[in-house]
Order: C-alpha cells, then structure tokens, then sequence
C-alpha cells in the first residue's frame, strides 16, 4: 500500500501540465542529440545545466532525465537506417540493425528496438520504484564512517569499470578529487589552491567544469573528426513497421534477458547503458541456437542490446537517488544538478522531498510512452537532420556554452574556466583518459572529505571506526575485492576485450 501511495503521489507531481511539457521536451531533445552523433547525453545535460536554474527543481530534473533515456531510443534509429550510431551504447545495435534494413526490414529493426525500449525502460521504473525506498531506509541508518567507506566504493568501482588504462583511470579521479579541493576550508576557513583569485573561494564552478570536459572538449573532437553525411549509405525504404510473429516470438525472451541484465548493470558504478548494451549482445549471441545469423540481420541482437540500454539507463538512478553515489557521468551531473537546487543527493530526497522522488520516477514511465509515439512516425526528420555538417552547428553550441557559464554567477572567469576545461578534455581524450571519473572525484571529493572530518570527530582520531564498524568494514571489503579483480588475468582480458568491442 505505501508503494501504490507513493506513486499516488509521482503521478499526480508527473501529470501536472508544466512536468507533462518539460518530460515531453526533455525526451524530445533527448532523441535529437541521440540521433546527430558526436553530442550525447552528457555534453547536452552538462550545456542546460544554466538553464535549469529558472526552473522548480522537479520539472528540470523530470526534463534532463528524459534527455538521458531517451538518447538511447534516438541513438538506435541512425544505428539501424545509416549503420552511425547516435550514442555509444547503440553501438551493438548497429551490428544486425543495419543488416536488418539493408534487406528491407528497417521497419522491423525500429519497431523491435521501440518495443525492447519501452518494456525495459518500464520494467526498469517498476525496480527504481520498488527497491528505492528500502534502499533509502538502509541507507538511513548509514552514520559518516559508512558514507565515507560507500564513496570509496563507487570510486573504486569507476575506476576499474573505466575506458581504457586503469593506472590513467586512477589518475583522472586523484586529479578529480584534487580540484575539488580548490575554496575555503569549512573548517579551518583557509583558503586551498585559490591562487589569490576572489572567484575561486567557493570552489569551481561544476557548471564550468563540466562543460568545459564534456562540451567544448567534445566540439572539438568533432570537428577534428567531422563526419559528413555524403557518402553515408542511407535506407531509403523502411519496410512493414510490424515484425512478424515468428520475429515477435524470437524477441521475446531478449526483451527480457537483456532488461534483467541491463538493469543490474545500471546499478553498478561506471557502468551504465553502454556495457550492459555490449553484455546483453555477447549473452544472446552464446544462448543462440544460430550464432552465425549474427552480424546478418538476427532480430535477438537488436531486442536484446536496445532493451538492456534502456534498461541501464533508468536503473543507474537508483544509487544516486536513494545514496548520493553517481553511477557514471550523466548522473554525476544529475546529482550536481540537485546540489545547484540546494537539494543534497541521498536517502533524506525521499523522507523531506517525496513528491520530488516520485515525480521523477513516474515521469519516466510517462516519457517512455512519449517515446514510443514520437519515435516511429518522426524516422524521416531524424534521418534529414544527419546531412546537416557538423560545421554549421559547433558555433550555435559554443555561444550557448559561453553563455550558460555566465549565467551561473554572472562572471567571465567561468567562461575562462570553462575554455580551460574543454582544452584538458581535448588533451585527456588525445592522452586516452577519460573524463568520467575525474567529475565523478570532482563531486564525491567535498563530500568525502567533509564525511572523513565527521568520522574523525566522532572516534577522537581513531581509523579503525572504518573497520570496527560492520556495514563500513563491509563496502571497504567489498572495495578491496573489486581492486583486486583486476590482477587478475580473466578478468583483465575480459575487460580488455569489452572495451575493444566498444571501440
């Protein structure tokens, strides 16, 4: 009953008009920026960022969610027509999507990965609905040993599920947490790494920062690697939109191998939508009967990646929601997002700001089925915005980069501090490290620290509260395992391979 109640409440902050039109342009966006490659999902979150600042925290909260999810229903519809994905989780779609259309059942391609999306992304709501609250009522009981130890967690585990080298991963998150120390000690009131600039005593801007590594650093890597729509080998006939009966029955059970597997995913930090999109496509590719239809048009590798996308997508909420850890970068600039709405991420949103929480969760189910209805009957316009140069459109995102970093205090050192970014980003991305898990050490560093300083408080100086403490003891358990996976050699290989996949 309390469950029903508490979506009682969801629905009727999701149905208000204002929240009905924010989802509905949210997912809308969301599909634009899924489709034209090279923008994605964090660059888009991490540009309105500003702009959310005249909105009721609900209603941009709803908006930039439905930026997020439904980036991964418009990053499979260039992935099947134009063989370009969108996003990188649509990345496998690609794979039998293309193929698909390419023998005349585009139609068929898009339909699946509608269906796929739509049941995951629902069924994935459901789970944030169900175990959000018992989540939350755990983590309440969490004291600062606890939080700390849990932070410590999800930054380990980022690091190890990172892109690329893991000594550079764990280089992006020291230079993360470093740069969250720059401001004025809470405690002491000294000044940290300010170099005498007025502007930096509260800290970095994370608006700045973050469009800085992921706008400006992301239009520069486009521009280095501008793709042209010339030449792109274009379907031009979509076929029967309704799969048949026999596909219908073939995509069934990886509708829901790949919604189970995505959402576990989803919760894990650093992974996401787009390592449960590549290990729904290796698990229906090793249960099949016929592997080798693989890479020639299986409709099973089309249902299963788009629905563990989907499903990874909305599930890696959960963490952030109910403990204030961010699973990945979108939620990281989720949860700074909230933090800018004077709302701190964890298990209190729930308890102080229920119709917030619900209204969120239930505007997800609103914005699958907006996503449905948009996505098949607007093919055509998604396709035509692909012959548009990626020249024509750097100029008008740069502009609204300048000026959402002005508007956040009114001062031109974010617009500095945000060219700085974007040229690290550029540089980290030439040095192969990823940015994710320095803005992850970039919002967990204040508020580990600041636990850390509790922790001490309360035991007089003793460390071993982290270890005496069973709950703590176990997350830095748990920590140690996850770090030592990756000795490994299978592990490491698998690893490897997956990013290889990816790549």
């Amino acid at each position: 009953m309390e469950l029903l109640n508490n979506l009682g409440i969801g629905f009727a902050t999701a149905l208000s008009l204002t929240n009905i039109l924010y989802c509905f342009f949210g997912v809308l966006l969301g599909t634009l920026i899924g489709v034209l490659p090279g923008l994605g999902a964090v660059a888009t979150i991490a540009m309105l960022l500003p702009a959310t600042f005249a909105l009721p925290p609900v209603s941009a909260l709803i908006m930039l969610a439905g930026i997020y999810y439904g980036a991964q229903y418009g990053g499979s519809t260039t992935a099947i027509l134009v063989n370009l994905p969108g996003e990188s989780s649509s990345v496998v779609t690609a794979l039998d999507g293309y193929q698909m259309a390419r023998k005349g059942r585009a139609g068929a391609a898009l339909t699946t990965a509608a269906i796929g999306s739509f049941v995951a992304g629902s069924l994935a709501t459901l789970l944030i609905a169900m175990f959000a609250a018992p989540l939350a009522e755990m983590a309440l009981a969490f004291g600062p040993p606890e939080y700390f130890s849990l932070m410590v967690l999800g930054l380990v585990a980022s690091v190890v599920l990172a892109h690329g080298s893991l000594l550079k991963a764990i280089a992006m998150i020291l230079v993360g947490l470093l740069i969250g120390l720059v401001g004025t000690d809470v405690s002491s009131g000294f000044q940290r790494f300010t170099f005498e600039v007025p502007e930096f005593e509260e800290g970095l801007s994370f608006v700045a920062v973050a469009m800085g590594l992921f706008g400006l650093g992301e239009i520069v890597r486009n521009l280095e690697h501008e793709r042209h729509a010339t030449g792109v080998p274009q379907i031009h006939r979509i076929g029967r939109l309704m799969p048949t009966c026999e596909e219908i029955r073939r995509m069934i059970a990886p509708i829901f191998r790949g919604t189970t597997l995505g959402s576990l995913l989803g919760i894990l930090p650093g992974g996401g939508a787009m390592l449960a999109s590549f290990a729904a496509y290796s698990l229906e590719k090793k249960l099949s009967r016929t592997p080798g239809e693989f890479g020639c048009g299986a409709i099973e590798g089309v249902a299963g990646p788009e629905s563990a996308n989907n499903a990874g997508a909305q599930t890696s909420f959960i963490p952030m929601l109910t403990l204030g850890i961010p699973s990945n970068a979108v939620m990281a600039l989720m949860a700074g997002a909230m933090i800018l709405h004077g709302i701190q991420p964890g298990p209190t949103v729930m308890t102080e700001q229920p119709a917030l929480f619900w209204g969120m969760i239930t505007s997800m189910w609103i914005g699958n089925v907006m996503l449905v209805i948009l996505n098949l009957p607007l093919v055509g316009l998604w396709v035509r915005l692909l012959t548009v140069p990626y020249h024509y459109l750097f100029p008008v995102i740069v502009v609204i980069c300048a000026i959402g970093a002005f508007s956040v205090s009114n001062s031109v050192i974010d617009i500095h501090l945000m060219a700085l970014f974007g040229l690290l980003g550029y540089l980290f991305y030439k040095l192969d490290c990823e940015a994710a898990p320095l803005l992850l050490g970039f919002i967990l560093g204040p508020m580990m620290e600041e636990y850390l300083r509790r922790a001490m408080l309360l035991s007089r100086g003793d460390f071993s509260v982290f270890v005496t403490r069973p709950i703590s003891a176990l997350l830095l358990a748990l920590a140690a395992i996850t770090l030592a996976l990756v000795v490994l050699p299978a592990f490491r290989k698998t690893r490897e391979e997956a990013f290889q996949d990816e790549d």
